[in-house]
Order: structure tokens, then sequence, then C-alpha cells
């Protein structure tokens, strides 16, 4: 596992406490942590011969924040605004020549509600990403292959006998199969937003758990499907757990000003469900 930045010379310290949702330890409440990659367990090398699954080891990218966010409407490319302190910080040490070569991996998930809801969770790195790995073909490739690839896993952790019912102990799936994913790659990132309110079954679970959240503890984990021996074994891009969270931390954003002019390019893709091994379908989690 990556640790959370704690020392004063790496830029991630002043991103991991920053934000409405504290960095607390694996145990705490209404903040984040970082689990152990060994807590999911990912596709092994042997994975097409034997179907066999391993635990997933060290994060390729280092948990840097995680956002929790209220606006009046939905809130897109975060990533982009002058507002968003992930960004701000990154851009005051480019400034000062530091870090240069940093990289922002981000996933938005947009929560609906009466109000919308973002959570938002940031890992980076700072050496460039391997030149035809998986994860830089991901970063790089069309939204069909990202949609066909962009995996999540999650474990509850802690909560309701009803919540782990309905959302399944441990459960993962194709996210760009399952719900609209709307892609942003910039310059120094790249960002996911990932519309909650596309997928009936996942919006009904989402209220549920919700319902519940003060008294919720979940893992999450994203990482680029392996489809090939040589993309195996899968690895995780990184994780984080939500530790009983109050719904009112949440931080206000004003979704209708107007965002950076520097922005990058952007692509939306929408598939329909589909039966798999690893996918949400309308009918259930596949675990």
């Amino acid at each position: 596992m990556c640790d959370a930045a704690s020392s004063s010379g790496d830029w991630r310290s002043h991103t991991v406490n920053g934000g409405s949702l504290r960095h607390v330890d694996l145990t705490g409440s209404n903040g984040w942590a970082s689990p152990s990659g060994d807590t999911f367990n990912l596709r092994s090398k042997q994975y097409l011969s034997k179907r066999t699954k391993c635990p997933a080891g060290d994060y390729l990218l280092k948990p840097t924040a995680v956002d929790w966010l209220r606006s009046p409407t939905k809130l897109e490319h975060v990533l982009s605004r002058d507002d968003n302190r992930v960004m701000h910080v990154l851009r005051g040490y480019h400034a000062r020549g530091q870090f240069l070569k940093s990289f922002v991996f981000a996933v938005n998930l947009q929560v609906p509600g009466r109000e919308y809801h973002s959570a938002v969770f940031y890992f980076s790195t700072d050496e460039p990403i391997q030149a035809g790995s998986l994860l830089e073909r991901f970063i790089n490739g069309d939204d069909a292959f990202r949609n066909s690839r962009l995996k999540m896993v999650n474990m509850i952790v802690k909560g309701p006998w009803l919540v782990k019912k309905a959302v399944g102990n441990y459960s993962a799936c194709l996210l760009g199969k399952a719900l609209t994913c709307r892609y942003h790659r910039g310059p120094n990132y790249l960002e996911i937003d990932v519309d909650l309110s596309s997928s009936k079954i996942a919006g009904a679970m989402v209220h549920l758990a919700l319902g519940y959240v003060t008294a919720v503890s979940i893992d999450m984990g994203f990482l680029v499907e392996a489809q090939s021996e040589e993309e195996l074994p899968e690895k995780l891009i990184g994780a984080v757990r939500i530790c009983q969270m109050d719904m009112n931390s949440a931080a206000f954003v004003d979704s209708t000003t107007t965002p950076s002019s520097n922005v990058g390019k952007s692509g939306l893709a929408k598939v329909n469900h589909v039966d798999g091994e690893t996918e949400i379908t309308d009918a259930d989690y596949i675990t």
C-alpha cells in the first residue's frame, strides 16, 4: 500500500487533510483512510488458465485526497476549476519549478439527490507513467477502450445487514459498461466523472447506502481490467476507505461559476448494460 503523504517535502502533504473529509486511521469516522491493497483480491498471473485471484499488493499511484462536495447543479470536470484545491496546490509547486512531472488521476462519483453531491477520489504519481503499460494505454486511450476496462471493486467493511445484503460484502463492476462515464484528459491529469443516476439499480443502492451512511464504512478500489496474459496480474490504481461519513460535512461548490479556461479534452461514452464476470447489471452486482 502507498501511504498518504506525511512529509512536508511532498506536495500531497497539503492535500491529504485539506478537504471536508479529514484523513483518519482505518477505524476512524467521518473521514477517509487508505486500506491495504491486499484487502482486494484481483486477477492473478494465472487467471486466464486457472481463474485464480490474489491479493492486489501496492497501489500504482499514491493516495492524494478525497473531496465530499455539494453543488446546485451536477459538478463536472472538477480538476479544471480554479477553485479545485488539489490542482491549486500542484500549480503552486509548478510555479517554483517543482513536481513538474506529477500526474493526477481522479474519479468523481456524481451522487443524485435533491442537492447534487460529488465524492472525488484523487491519486497521483511524480514519475512518468510507464509507456506501453496498461495504465498508460487507459489514460491515453479512446472512450470505448476506457469503458471496457475501468473497474471498481468495493467491500462493505462495516454496516447494517440491509446494506450488506443489497450491495454485497465484496463486489466489482466495469463502470463504463454500467454507468455513463465522462472522461477529461488534461495536460497532467485524467478525470473520470461517473454519473450514478444513469443506472436505476445503482441509484437505488446509493440512496439505500446514504440512508445509513453514518454507520457504513466502505473500501473502494479502482483499476484497469486485465484481459490478456501480458496484462496480468491486475494492479490497483488506488483505493480509499470512506469511514462512517456525515452527509452534512460536504463542502459547497458554486457549480454555476465558469471553470478555468485551462481545460483538457473531454469525451462522453455510454455503453448498454451487459452480463459479465465483473459487471453490474440491472439485476444485481456480479461478485
